[in-house]
């Protein structure tokens, strides 16, 4: 395996981590959302229960949100290292 390959793979671990992250996130709320569904009755659209899917879904998109400016940071850090570590193993002439 090359050293291309190697970051490469490496690359694609941490986005599937992520992306896994991100459903099982999404997932979460889902089943929050169901649960709430099944203890508040559907009274009208001023309802406690609106209002807590709501904040679970607000809190989901922070959530989201937050995991992107982490991978979006990460991987920055990662291409300057790359190319600082390119850079230095490139020949002087």
């Amino acid at each position: 395996m090359t050293e291309t390959d190697t970051k490469t793979d490496g690359a694609s671990r941490l986005i599937d981590s992520i992306e896994e992250a991100e459903h099982a996130s999404l997932e979460a709320v889902r089943r929050f959302v169901d649960t709430v569904d099944g203890a508040f009755p559907h009274l009208s659209d001023d309802e406690p229960r609106r209002k807590i899917i709501d904040a679970a879904f607000k809190m989901t998109e922070q959530l989201v949100a937050s995991t992107n400016r982490f991978t979006q940071n990460v991987l920055d850090v990662t291409e300057k290292a790359m190319s600082e570590a390119g850079d230095k193993a490139s020949p002087e002439e």
